[in-house]
């Protein structure tokens, strides 16, 4: 799917019909965005704009060279938008192309933030004149839904730890979910720190308008507090981990020490009901049982007790 967002008569005009850049001019269109496209379209697109599109790959691509160039009259720029789920985090990659004023962007999944731009273009026409801005406008509505998300990930942060210092839910499931909450943290940071390479990479660009390089100024400004938050988040978490492990490494010990009690506590029986378990038959108390009895209950008693002032003493009980 293919919208062109077009001026005509004094607005900005949307369309999904692609027969329409035969007949428009290169100034006239502001933004070509492209979803899950096919060969048709982009080779549409191609024709219209001059230029070649980056492919799927091509923008995936991890290198510094891939992930922003520059010609004499195109800019190609690809980062990645994260995607919020119920549990886990996704992350998409979406590449932009500058050319001749126009903004093309290519994706495969609807975005948050391109829905709301296009909201805005619609709303307050004279706002947008150019792709430069329109590109402008979408990172910095992408640093405002980072520090959105991080804030919220920030309150389960807080929830987790209350849990933890009430002693509620402290099971295995429970580090499974502190994990999580770790992996979409450090997700959040790699999509940060990518926009921060992409915004670098154009603030010494030749091509981009000057007039908007204080305001990536301002957002690369942004990300590096963001990129500081998400430290501080990330050791919150890893200290709160520890803590976790901790109460289960002292439950798990708990429950040996109990069962290693219970083992010493029955040894001294143990061994005494074995040890009279012999053939006592011909020895002195053989004729008296009134007087072996109390002393087998002494010798089962004695070594209980024993052991549980030593277990007291040591404070092991």
């Amino acid at each position: 799917m293919t919208t062109i967002f077009y001026r005509a008569n004094g607005t900005v005009l949307d369309t999904r019909d692609l027969e329409l850049l035969k007949e428009l001019q290169v100034a006239d269109v502001l933004w070509i965005d492209m979803i899950d496209v096919e060969g048709d379209e982009k080779r549409a697109v191609e024709a219209f704009l001059g230029t070649k599109l980056q492919t799927r790959a091509q923008a995936e691509e991890i290198e510094s060279s891939s992930r922003f160039s520059e010609t004499d009259e195109a800019i190609f720029a690809n980062t990645n938008f994260v995607i919020p789920g119920p549990d886990e985090y996704s992350m998409e990659t979406v590449s932009f192309i500058l050319c001749h004023s126009v903004l093309t962007t290519i994706r495969e999944v609807p975005l948050r933030s391109f829905n709301i731009l296009q909201r805005k273009i619609e709303a307050y026409p004279n706002t947008y004149p150019n792709g430069y801005i329109i590109f402008t406008n979408i990172l910095e509505q992408r640093v405002d839904l980072d520090a959105d998300m991080i804030e919220i990930m920030n309150k389960d942060i807080e929830l987790y730890s209350k849990k933890v210092n009430l002693g509620e839910d402290i099971n295995e499931e429970f580090l499974i979910d502190i994990n999580q909450l770790q992996e979409n943290m450090m997700l959040v940071r790699e999509n940060i720190v990518d926009k921060q390479r992409v915004i670098s990479a154009i603030l010494k660009s030749d091509i981009f308008p000057k007039e908007l390089m204080e305001r990536l100024q301002v957002s690369l400004k942004d990300i590096s507090s963001l990129i500081n938050h998400t430290n501080f988040s990330f050791e919150r978490l890893e200290y709160l981990q520890n803590t976790v492990i901790g109460i289960i490494n002292l439950d798990q010990n708990k429950i040996m020490k109990i069962f290693t009690l219970v083992s010493l506590l029955l040894m001294p029986p143990t061994l005494v009901t074995g040890f009279f378990g012999m053939n006592v038959f011909g020895t002195a108390l053989e004729d008296r049982p009134w007087v072996i009895w109390p002393i087998i209950g002494c010798l089962l008693i004695i070594p209980i007790v024993v052991i549980i002032l030593i277990f007291k003493k040591r404070k092991m009980l």
